[in-house]
């Protein structure tokens, strides 16, 4: 692939913005493993190579196990995830593939069951914030770590 600019190179007030999304998500009441799976997720979804290869590496060392990570593309097939992080995965599928409709009343319903709407919000900003990394990455031609 063809190298292409460094954004926190040539703007690095741009990256200084994203690094602040990602200190506010820090302080939320969202586990690690929720959090990497929301990054996970997106980034299968987003196909951004260099992201899922960090987050799955973050996640395994938070905790999560390989089983899991091998099947979170087919999370609707298993019964390795909790309700909880079912709804998750569902949230992070319906805003990054915004363009079908964005997040479902159903499904926001589904999330008043278990989160409450800090979480809600916390939820949608932790995919906000993937999404924006995937964008960056996959325009840029991120490389992966050797």
């Amino acid at each position: 692939m063809e190298k292409r600019i460094n954004i926190n190179e040539t703007e690095p007030q741009a990256y200084k913005a994203m690094y602040a999304l990602d200190g506010y998500l820090s302080t939320t009441q969202l586990s690690k493993i929720q959090k990497e799976l929301i990054k996970i997720r997106a980034s299968q979804i987003n196909k951004c190579a260099f992201c899922i290869d960090m987050h799955t590496k973050d996640a395994l060392k938070h905790g999560e196990s390989m089983q899991r990570i091998f099947l979170l593309n087919a999370w609707r097939e298993t019964n390795l995830f909790t309700e909880e992080e079912k709804v998750i995965l569902d949230i992070t599928e319906q805003v990054t593939l915004i363009h079908n409709g964005g997040l479902s009343d159903n499904t926001y319903k589904n999330a008043a069951q278990f989160f409450n709407k800090n979480q809600i919000t916390q939820i949608i900003m932790a995919i906000v914030t993937i999404n924006a990394w995937n964008r960056i990455a996959i325009s840029t031609h991120l490389e992966l770590p050797k």
